[in-house]
């Protein structure tokens, strides 16, 4: 179908709109890091499909098996950062109790975990507020990397970006692009009626307010195939969202871009680890290759096989299968009429090999040497509870991305909330967002638990903080329901 790519790149022509508003695009010299990236995660490449040739000259087609050890790098960090136990905490409770409702409502937590995974394979993803004005509604959108480009930033973030989607009307497909603008005074760039293509558009608009009025807007504009503006039925080309926060949210791993200086973008989690994942990947298929070709050979003597007739009248041997490679006949041969031969497998070596690239791989993204350890027991990797408890650079790593995520969560809640009131919500001002991560993966849950409740008892904490602490309730619900039972 026209439109199903295979994978979605920012195409040239939203490019040249862009560049046209005046906007650098720091996309351009991040994309071949994020390509490279994408490829690892996907197992595609020169690497895993290539050429080779035998000794008479002949060149055939390899591929390399895999164990997609980026993806799965990038799967463990979602699920030990982000999962459905996740809570984010208002002082105002009313606020809690609304976004608990809207992110179950919407499965925001699920889809969360999925841009994290790929926010951490590609080193940026982002949410982004989506308003259906007609309907009143707001949802929160993910992005990764090869759609988000950050149109102002500087060192303390990103505070105008523009995110680009595939999306079909009318049974086209459609480029469409969305820039969230913060509308102060001062912002004034003004391309009323521009094309990619050189033609006047329809319907003229000015991207900025020119001062009339603060908070964030979202303009929407989109382009078929040729890069001619169309303007779908029920799509506003400009939301005045009433938001003073930014109206999404750029999700990066704790780590420094050391490809590209002074980049909004950020930078792989394994960026530094793709040697490590060439040897996974080199040790996993010797081993597979290791056992199909050490197959037993049975060899059969002349005598074993039925002969028939072929075209020409001459007697061949009738074979067993065109596919099989165990059974081989010995020509011209009575002796022996059943030998068989199993090469000695390597498989113990080849095992030690992989577990030290397992750990090697593990080191480098931070999980620790023995977070992807192979358990003698069970021959297979060890589980994140098995490793956690004398794991302590897994611990530090997960609080320093758990910090940074909650920056970004925090601010795309502050976001929903603000254009919820706009929309006519009664919603109290949220006060200070925290995010109650669920460390029961990593971390014995129930002990730290059992801990604070003897604390409790002996006196050196209130009940209403364990409330607080465990419930994600803000401190008045924590003490009326403390002080209704009675307790401190």
């Amino acid at each position: 179908m026209e439109g199903l790519d295979r994978e979605y790149w920012v195409p040239e022509h939203v490019r040249e709109w862009l560049r046209s508003l005046g906007f650098t695009l720091p996309l351009e010299d991040m994309e071949p890091h994020i390509r490279a990236w994408d490829g690892w995660m996907r197992a595609l490449g020169d690497f895993y499909d290539y050429r080779d040739t035998d000794g008479v000259g002949r060149v055939y087609e390899v591929h390399r098996r895999s164990i997609h050890p980026a993806m799965r790098v990038c799967r463990e960090w979602g699920s030990l950062l982000l999962n459905d136990k996740t809570q984010v905490a208002c002082e105002a409770q009313e606020c809690t109790n609304w976004l608990a409702s809207f992110f179950s409502r919407t499965g925001f937590l699920a889809s969360a975990q999925e841009c994290v995974v790929r926010a951490f394979g590609l080193g940026t993803g982002a949410w982004a507020l989506w308003v259906d004005a007609g309907s009143r509604e707001v949802r929160v959108r993910r992005y990764d990397a090869r759609m988000v480009i950050p149109l102002t930033w500087d060192e303390e973030g990103v505070t105008e970006c523009a995110f680009v989607t595939r999306a079909f009307w009318r049974g086209r497909a459609i480029d469409q692009v969305q820039l969230h603008l913060k509308g102060s005074d001062g912002a004034s760039f003004s391309p009323a009626n521009f094309s990619p293509s050189g033609s006047a558009a329809s319907g003229s608009y000015r991207l900025s307010n020119d001062g009339e009025q603060g908070g964030y807007r979202i303009v929407t504009v989109c382009f078929d195939k040729d890069g001619n503006r169309v303007e779908p039925e029920g799509v506003c080309p400009v939301h005045e969202t009433g938001s003073e926060w930014p109206t999404f949210s750029i999700v990066k791993p704790a780590i420094d871009n050391t490809r590209v200086d002074m980049s909004p973008y950020g930078q792989s989690v394994f960026a530094d680890a793709v040697d490590a994942i060439q040897a996974v990947d080199l040790c996993y298929d010797a081993m597979m290759s290791e056992i199909d070709n050490g197959k037993m050979r049975v060899f059969l003597s002349d005598v074993m096989f039925d002969v028939e007739r072929d075209g020409k009248g001459s007697r061949v041997a009738i074979p067993f299968g065109k596919a099989d490679c165990t059974v081989f006949r010995k020509v011209m041969s009575t002796e022996d009429t059943i030998h068989e031969f199993a090469p000695t497998l390597r498989t113990e070596a080849q095992e030690r090999a992989l577990r030290v690239a397992l750990q090697t791989l593990g080191d480098l993204c931070g999980f620790g040497l023995k977070y992807f350890d192979i358990d003698e027991g069970s021959g297979y990797v060890k589980t994140a509870t098995e490793v956690s408890a004398d794991n302590s650079a897994l611990m530090r790593n997960v609080r320093r991305h758990e910090h940074a995520l909650e920056g970004a969560i925090a601010g795309i809640c502050r976001a929903l909330l603000a254009v919820e009131r706009t929309l006519g919500a009664e919603l109290p001002d949220e006060g200070g967002i925290r995010v109650a991560f669920d460390d029961s993966i990593i971390s014995d849950t129930a002990s730290d638990k059992r801990q604070d409740m003897d604390e409790v008892a002996a006196g050196l904490m209130q009940s209403w903080e364990y409330r607080a602490k465990w419930y994600g309730e803000d401190e008045e619900t924590a003490r009326g329901v403390a002080g209704a039972g009675g307790a401190h």
